[in-house]
């Protein structure tokens, strides 16, 4: 829900192998947590899950754990919630206070059209993140760990099963960092929520993170009459996504009618747009109110707003 800056550093791909078609490249993460406006308590969730590497070895070593928790040395954690509420920048600001570059895994270049290749395509990845000791980072996770099939009729649910089993196993065996992102929990497999240390839930943005996020997606230069506080207080439901295309929106409206400066009601028209589409996608066509001042209205009536 926030805005960093990005690097799309890379680096080169492995030399291709049986069964890694694309190679897997590694990419710098692009953002740090100073990028990110999160409300507390996801934050806390990050930090406290965090905090297991840091002290492993109090844990494991001095305490004891090691002997009645040997399959739990590896960080997976899950990050899930609605589009837009800074999961993946979230993924890339954890690699990034690790220290280790990101796998980001694309399902499309893991699934393979032949009956048996996809299993082998999640072994090389697995390998290829071991040697390089980087963060594995499965975005739109529930492609790859949603429920098997119970009633299989065909091929293709036979190995959608069997690259299921072969994930369970590689997340059994790996002892280092993996990282999910979802929108949709509630269709993970139950297997692979055991296997998860935490799931990390991000919320939409309250109206203190929205006042952030009007301000931070604001630029100095921008001549406007924005309002922060009654934008944030204003409307609901709004993801930082959803904010930072409304304030562009409302710069491209202030231009496009010569405008010297954005004014607050074009912002106000670009949230109830953004809005008006969340509802339809939702089905839920309704009209949208909300609380005006006395003085607002008055700019409304005089189109100063």
């Amino acid at each position: 829900m926030g805005l960093g800056s990005r690097m799309d550093t890379a680096e080169g791909q492995a030399p291709a192998k049986a069964g890694n078609v694309q190679g897997f490249a590694l990419s710098d993460p692009k953002y740090v947590f100073g990028d990110l406006i999160l409300p507390g308590e996801t934050r806390g969730q990050i930090d406290r899950a965090l905090a297991f590497q840091r002290h492993q070895d109090l844990v494991f070593q001095q305490w004891g754990l090691k002997d009645t928790h040997r399959s739990a040395k590896r960080i997976c954690l899950n990050f899930y919630g609605p589009p837009g509420t800074g999961k993946t920048m979230a993924a890339h600001a954890v690699a990034n206070e690790l220290g280790k570059k990101l796998l980001i895994v694309n399902y499309a270049e893991i699934e393979s059209k032949y009956v048996g290749e996809t299993p082998k395509n999640l072994v090389s990845m697995f390998r290829r993140a071991d040697e390089t000791d980087a963060v594995i980072f499965f975005d739109e996770a529930d492609a790859l760990l949603s429920k098997r099939v119970t009633n299989m009729s065909n091929a293709t649910d036979t190995s959608v099963n069997q690259t299921r089993s072969v994930l369970l196993n590689l997340l059994n065996d790996y002892e280092k960092t993996i990282l999910f992102a979802t929108n949709f929990i509630e269709n993970f497999d139950p297997a692979f929520m055991r296997r998860i240390l935490a799931h990390v839930h991000f919320t939409l943005p309250d109206e203190v993170c929205r006042r952030q996020l009007y301000a931070l997606y604001v630029p100095r230069t921008m001549p406007h009459t924005i309002d922060f506080d009654t934008i944030a207080r204003a409307y609901e439901g709004l993801s930082g996504s959803d904010i930072a295309n409304a304030v562009l929106l409302a710069a491209f409206s202030a231009a496009e009618r010569g405008a010297r400066m954005v004014q607050h009601a074009d912002l106000d028209s670009a949230v109830l747009s953004i809005l008006a589409g969340k509802r339809a996608n939702a089905g839920k066509i309704q009209t949208v109110t909300r609380e005006v001042s006395a003085e607002y209205a008055a700019q409304a009536i005089r189109g100063t707003a």
